[in-house]
């Protein structure tokens, strides 16, 4: 029977789909209209609207994306993939093991920032290798989002997921799901996803030209020389065996050996300790050297690459700087201003003397290596403009980064066990790197989602209104009737199928909020075990392919990778198909 309440959670139900699908509001303002609508009418109690601010897992899918702000912020991830890479040097060689790695680390670290470290590194692959990142990027997503989908703090969708089992649990005995409840399903997809993209998949890539290259902007060329340490592991290899004639999309211009200049390069040449490298690159390709474990150091960074936190800038000399017809060295510029000189643009001129000795222009663009008090000893100089900042570099004691990774490892590991619940143990570790210094107070409400934080707690509530009203339990009872002749098998394909679709061509997080409800009532109704369906909702909403539109790394990836709309269908279409059979067949295995 159709009541108002019924009618008017339906009218909220058709709005969010079509605000959402034609981005008339955003996603978060949207669900909140909708359950302000609801709150007005009673449907919703004030304390039902506002109660999911107090669940549990809203506060960790919070804690976790700022403990990956955090880690994202030390660069020590992007030493780790720098080491991983080294050596991939094959088209196939590269996708394999990026879909490996990445799919490894997004299982239990937030996906997003995974995917904004390594498409840096796609790009620098690319270059190097002359093969377009179209062939690179849609895979690089779809890495994350099956290994996202093999735990349950893998992505943001299975902790809403759990939160709204928790909030809406008709099974007193079942308190949470647990971290490894999703494994099942997604281990096996994460190998069937690989061997799709490694044998099909790739071949509907599209070859297209870099977007990046095609709209960057302005990036600046330099000249910058990196010396051969005294241990370096280059020492006594050629270039082309150290892999030095394009390293990061850098060029290797010349060496400087002793007295004598070895140029142009050869790829027989081989190295010697004191060799003089000369590249050249643009900004974020020498930023990229300064950090790499590449044997190399950088001689006019000096002292400065002792301190722990540092910046990469470029400034412009002014037309009334004192820097004018200077040398660096009669400047005392490094100790004056706390920075190091990397490298000099003049308009693509190659300067042949030592960075230190050469006379300065106006409008020449000095590329700094900047310690912590370049700030304050240049807040009110007029001897050059700055221009932007390339990269931040911070760096960590051993035994920080071994809080950061130990600490979010064990309490994951804790969790696990149920020795302790994920929420304390992840407040711990986030405590504790405030205590030892390695973030600040006033950098974390920077790093929240507050429009994602937003969104759960009103899927939260919009679930709520869906099981009070009665709305739930009658979609559930027409999908009844439509897949019941297949069996609780149907159902399931039935609940994949429409999650999947809404998620698609809306967001996942409102799929899993609409859709949730109806199958916790399908479930119900019929007698029968709910976390099969549970788990459903959460796979077809996570595992989401088809679109660009429908997960965040998709979109990420859509613009750089110069990617249609059909890109995504064609390659991510036969992968939903797999995806969902999967599914369906390994969970009526275990729960059927």
């Amino acid at each position: 029977m159709l009541t108002f309440d019924i009618i008017l959670v339906f009218f909220v139900l058709i709005f969010i789909l079509i605000s959402l699908y034609r981005e008339i509001l955003g996603p978060a303002f949207t669900f909140l209209i909708a359950i302000i609508i609801l709150g007005i009418f009673g449907i919703l109690t004030p304390t039902e609207i506002i109660q999911g601010f107090a669940n549990e897992q809203v506060a960790v899918v919070i804690m976790l994306l700022l403990l990956g702000d955090i880690i994202r912020r030390t660069s020590v991830i992007e030493n780790v993939f720098d080491r991983l890479f080294r050596y991939a040097k094959s088209y196939k060689g590269f996708l394999t093991r990026m879909m490996v790695i990445v799919s490894t680390f997004s299982a239990f670290l937030n996906n997003t920032p995974l995917v904004a470290i390594m498409m840096p590194y796609v790009h620098s692959w690319c270059k190097r290798n002359d093969y377009s990142p179209s062939k690179f990027l849609i895979p690089l997503s779809y890495a994350a989002i099956l290994g996202g989908s093999v735990t349950l703090i893998g992505t943001s969708t299975n902790l809403i997921v759990n939160g709204l089992w928790v909030e809406q649990n008709l099974y007193p005995g079942v308190k949470s799901l647990q971290i490894f409840d999703f494994a099942a399903v997604g281990i096996p997809m994460v190998l069937f996803g690989t061997l799709y993209i490694l044998f099909f998949g790739h071949k509907k890539l599209p070859d297209k030209a870099d977007a990046l290259d095609m709209f960057k902007n302005q990036s600046r060329e330099y000249f910058i020389e990196a010396k051969v340490k005294k241990n370096s592991r280059l020492i006594g290899k050629t270039v082309d065996e150290a892999g030095l004639s394009n390293v990061k999309g850098l060029i290797l211009v010349e060496i400087l050996r002793r007295s004598f200049r070895i140029s142009p390069m050869a790829p027989e040449i081989v190295l010697d300790h004191g060799d003089v490298l000369v590249f050249a690159g643009e900004t974020e390709n020498i930023a990229d050297l300064i950090n790499s474990d590449s044997g190399l150091l950088i001689p006019e960074m000096g002292m400065l690459s002792k301190i722990k936190n540092a910046q990469v800038i470029e400034v412009v000399v002014s037309q009334n700087s004192p820097l004018i017809n200077k040398t660096l060295k009669e400047f005392n510029f490094r100790s004056r201003y706390d920075a190091a000189v990397l490298a000099i643009h003049r308009n693509g001129e190659k300067i042949e003397e030592k960075i230190g000795n050469v006379n300065l222009r106006a409008g020449d663009v000095l590329l700094l290596y900047s310690g912590e008090d370049f700030a304050n000893r240049t807040m009110n100089t007029q001897d050059f403009y700055f221009i932007s900042k390339i990269r931040d570099f911070r760096k960590l004691e051993w035994y920080k980064i071994l809080l950061l990774f130990g600490g979010t490892a064990m309490a994951i590991l804790l969790s696990a066990f149920h020795i302790i619940s994920l929420f304390m143990g992840l407040l711990i570790v986030i405590v504790a790197s405030l205590a030892l210094d390695i973030t600040k107070p006033k950098e974390l409400p920077k790093s929240i989602d507050y429009n994602l934080a937003l969104i759960i707690v009103m899927s939260l509530a919009l679930g709520t209104a869906m099981i009070k009203s009665g709305a739930a339990l009658l979609i559930a009872n027409i999908l009844i009737t439509i897949f019941m002749p297949m069996g609780k098998v149907g159902l399931l394909f039935g609940t994949y199928l429409i999650t999947t679709f809404l998620a698609a061509y809306i967001t996942n997080k409102a799929a899993v909020g609409i859709i949730f409800p109806i199958a916790i009532s399908i479930a119900h109704n019929l007698d029968i075990n709910a976390i099969p369906f549970v788990l459903t909702v959460s796979y077809a909403a996570a595992a989401n392919f088809m679109t660009p539109i429908g997960y965040q790394t998709n979109l990420m990836v859509y613009g750089p990778g110069g990617y249609s709309f059909k890109d995504f269908f064609k390659i991510g279409f036969p992968l939903t198909i797999i995806y969902m059979i999967t599914t369906v067949a390994i969970l009526s295995l275990i729960y059927f």
